[in-house]
């Protein structure tokens, strides 16, 4: 059998809920190179589809004149020695630094807007909210490439081949599909795949140092295979560490209602000849390989996502001529449609960006890129006092303190595991600080403690920023004792934030149980936004709350009691 492969994810009309589907028709060997002949090789495809459009290249000759055009095109020189394939390296870069393109990002639904202002703060872009929710475009030159790999907001980047905004699609099955095939052989792959290439050395960088990081890779051994086995056993160690803590991790697993399918090709047997063609193949290590992903929204189609795929992913592969592969993909084609929408991109992270500050996971551990735009929302000032008073593993406080280092952050919850998670996932961070600037660290603005969320020890008036995840009463606590907790919550918050100046975000998804008990507190929180999300599936509201400038007043004083009634 082949060893094709396709991923593809769509939603399912009607229900709310995406799947994910493989297939894995035939295809052509190869092996995966990281090496000096693969940016020679995609030197080489980067001139074939300037210059070829969407002819098939199979012969020696036209490999050759391929050669040929890059070396007019790139104004470099493809020689097998080391030192020629680094100045071609030095070609392609020199080539590129004026080339501006597309990107294309995700991010946390609802926040669209938060990272469009981030990017127009930080990369002077003009940005594009996409009508399909979490997604944001923008236009940049590859010399941000870098910067936009810090961005804060985003998850996952792709660059742009090819928008089409009202993509007409055919009225069978059979003339959809067809048009997606001739499709791969019409685009200008030539300005993504440079991007492509650019970035590719950067994530290889950054895979490296991951490597180094990460306790010496449990004792895993190379087998002579040098670099390209360290990347791979990596790759597979965050897979694995990922689907470990995929339980724990809960708001990092959108999809909850899930369906996986595996296709599997129609020719379950190969000739002997076929199979000594891929084993010849499979010794090129100029051969990359890739795999195809299709997200697809809208009711009116009359295709699935895994057809998309299989018969997008077959015409990329015959114009490319690289092998598939599910996993161990060097190249993700992305197929994105949404209704009437289909754009074609190449995505640019392997890995979530959100992935960059927990390493101590809890039952409710909050993506990295939803806590900054929980904290953006409330705008910190400089000498700001910012508390999260139920703070699980410390994401929003930790993000704080890395973004806003001129604030002070306090990480507080009642839960002792949960204080000690947030106090390790500190310390790595700062560890990993002292290791990439190579001397000891000043530390972060931040401390943790143990409090009781209705009794916090600290002085009334003496906060100007409350960020926090409230329990859902699913995972953490229960939708019952959510009646009580959420209003004094919200009393003892009022006691210790600034009258007039002092603002909270609230996350939670109860929010019928929020509303009833923000409406016995009128006279100290007035609500100014709300943010809707989507967070593990479940629809949950981010608060954007500002305190009035009415004084505080204890319960005790106004019933004459001693006690708290909560």
């Amino acid at each position: 059998m082949g060893g094709s492969g396709f991923t593809c994810s769509a939603a399912v009309p009607g229900s709310g809920t995406k799947c994910k589907g493989e297939s894995t028709p035939d295809g052509r060997g190869g092996h995966l190179s990281r090496g000096p002949r693969a940016s020679a090789h995609i030197c080489e495809l980067v001139s074939r589809c300037s210059l070829q459009g969407g002819r098939d290249l199979d012969s020696t000759a036209n490999m050759s004149d391929g050669e040929e055009a890059t070396n007019h095109l790139l104004d470099m020189n493809l020689h097998e020695s080391q030192g020629s394939v680094q100045a071609t390296e030095g070609g392609l870069q020199s080539e590129s630094e004026h080339l501006h393109v597309t990107i294309g990002a995700t991010v946390p639904t609802g926040f669209e807007q938060t990272a469009a202002d981030e990017v127009r703060e930080k990369l002077g872009s003009a940005c594009r909210i996409s009508k399909d929710r979490g997604k944001i475009y923008f236009d940049i030159s590859v010399e941000s490439l870098a910067q936009v790999h810090s961005l804060r907001s985003v998850d996952n980047l792709f660059v742009v081949v090819q928008e089409f905004k009202d993509y007409q699609f055919k009225s069978t099955k059979e003339e959809v599909l067809k048009d997606f095939e001739d499709l791969a052989g019409k685009l200008s792959w030539s300005d993504p795949l440079k991007v492509w290439e650019m970035n590719s050395s950067f994530k290889k960088k950054k895979t490296k140092r991951k490597k180094t990081n990460q306790n010496s890779n449990k004792g895993k051994t190379d087998n002579g295979q040098g670099d390209k086995k360290d990347e791979r056993d990596v790759k597979k160690e965050l897979t694995s560490s990922a689907s470990e803590t995929q339980i724990l991790d809960y708001y990092e697993n959108p999809a909850i209602k899930e369906e996986i399918s595996t296709l599997v090709g129609d020719d379950l047997a190969s000739s002997k000849d076929e199979t000594d063609e891929r084993s010849k193949e499979e010794t090129d290590a100029s051969v990359l390989r890739f795999r195809v992903t299709c997200n697809r929204a809208g009711e009116k189609h009359c295709f699935t996502s895994n057809e998309a795929a299989r018969d997008f992913g077959g015409a990329v592969q015959e114009y490319f001529k690289w092998k598939a592969d599910m996993t161990s993909f060097d190249v993700e084609v992305l197929l994105n449609i949404h209704d009437n929408e289909v754009l074609v991109g190449i995505a640019l992270t392997e890995e979530s960006l959100h992935r960059r500050n927990i390493t101590h996971f809890g039952p409710t551990t909050l993506r990295s890129t939803l806590a900054y735009g929980m904290l953006r929302l409330c705008a910190p000032q400089p000498t700001d006092i910012i508390i999260d008073p139920m703070c699980g593993t410390g994401a929003i406080p930790i993000e704080g303190a890395t973004e806003w280092s001129n604030c002070y952050h306090i990480a507080g919850d009642n839960n002792a595991l949960a204080v000690n998670r947030a106090a390790n996932n500190i310390s790595s961070l700062l560890t990993k600080s002292q290791i990439k600037e190579g001397s000891p660290s000043w530390g972060l603005p931040i401390d943790t403690v143990q409090w009781d969320i209705c009794h916090l020890p600290l002085r009334t008036g003496s906060v100007d920023i409350i960020v926090t995840d409230m329990p859902f009463g699913k995972r953490m606590g229960s939708k019952k004792r959510n009646w009580n907790l959420y209003p004094a919550c919200l009393r003892e918050m009022s006691r210790v934030c600034r009258p007039g100046t002092g603002r909270a975000v609230l996350l939670t998804q109860d929010k019928k149980c929020f509303t009833k008990a923000l409406s016995g507190m009128g006279h100290v929180w007035r609500k100014v936004h709300t943010v809707w999300v989507n967070i593990g599936g479940l629809h949950a509201a981010v608060y954007l709350l500002k305190r009035t400038p009415q004084a505080f007043v204890h319960p005790s004083e106004q019933d004459g009691e001693r006690e708290t009634p909560w």
